[in-house]
């Protein structure tokens, strides 16, 4: 679907079982500036919520067999009607008209993030933590012994202080938990998570950021607004997936790798490795 004249933005939430699920859009009804330009998108993924959602004109549900996280993103970006496509946790609060900056800075070939910071989910509120702006992609050792690696990005403090001036500026890895890109770009570029191999869940920010590279795109974070996502100290939902659809992490992680790891031996790592303190 493409969007409509008017629609700016679609967020969209996979939601697994989480109770901060409506506190979640809570904030994201709350914060932002763009009114009757926004929708959100809650897809339901294999449950219905104890306690049902508030009604309200922005808020649209889906309900689907459980499948993962990363079909439910692609489930609620295929009835997305913004120009304009974010994704985010169902456990995370943001900054006051979060939609407003991200939309208005965003370029037509970027995925661009928020400055993250932490949620204390009992307490609802910022954690007196550092914030993370940039993060490094690596290959990191999982099980050296069986021969288990994975990418993952590693938070960079070095470049947040030495580009502290910097509000809008290039990074190499994002967790994942809050994005925004063109509504196009997703369907010209990203099309979607694809399950086969990668299974239900993980290395999804991954993909998209190597699909964006490939096609001479940029990730970026916006400094000027924020999300802050749940602590890792909280528990999780969705963590290793479900009895129906187990993540089986170490054959994602094998396939991500299969399938980009030459590229990113051959052509990030150049690119990168002086300015990130890369190894070829």
């Amino acid at each position: 679907m493409s969007y409509i004249s008017g629609m700016r933005l679609s967020v969209v939430i996979p939601s697994y079982k989480d109770p901060l699920l409506q506190p979640t859009i809570d904030s994201l009804l709350d914060n932002s500036g763009l009114g009757d330009k926004l929708e959100v998108i809650a897809v339901l993924d294999g449950y219905w919520p104890a306690t049902p959602l508030k009604d309200d004109p922005r808020v649209k549900i889906i309900h689907q067999k459980n499948s993962g996280m990363r079909e439910a993103i692609n489930a609620g970006v295929r009835i997305a009607r913004g120009k304009y496509i974010m994704r985010t946790d169902e456990h995370a609060i943001f900054a006051k008209d979060y939609d407003v900056v991200l939309t208005k800075n965003c370029k037509d070939n970027w995925i661009i993030n928020p400055r993250r910071y932490f949620l204390d989910v009992k307490k609802w509120e910022v954690m007196d933590m550092p914030y993370v702006d940039y993060s490094k992609l690596l290959i990191q050792t999982v099980d050296k012994k069986n021969g288990i690696y994975k990418f993952a990005g590693f938070v960079d403090r070095p470049r947040t202080e030495r580009r502290k001036d910097i509000m809008i500026d290039e990074t190499m890895a994002m967790q994942g938990s809050c994005w925004l890109m063109p509504r196009k770009w997703w369907g010209d570029v990203i099309g979607e998570l694809q399950t086969e191999g990668y299974g239900p869940l993980y290395q999804d920010s991954h993909e998209m950021v190597f699909k964006t590279w490939k096609a001479g795109g940029k990730l970026m974070v916006d400094k000027t607004t924020w999300h802050a996502h749940k602590h890792r100290s909280f528990s999780r939902t969705h963590n290793n997936g479900s009895p129906e659809n187990p993540s089986k992490n170490a054959q994602c992680w094998a396939h991500s790798l299969k399938v980009w790891g030459d590229y990113y031996k051959n052509e990030i790592v150049p690119k990168y490795k002086e300015e990130w303190g890369l190894k070829a």
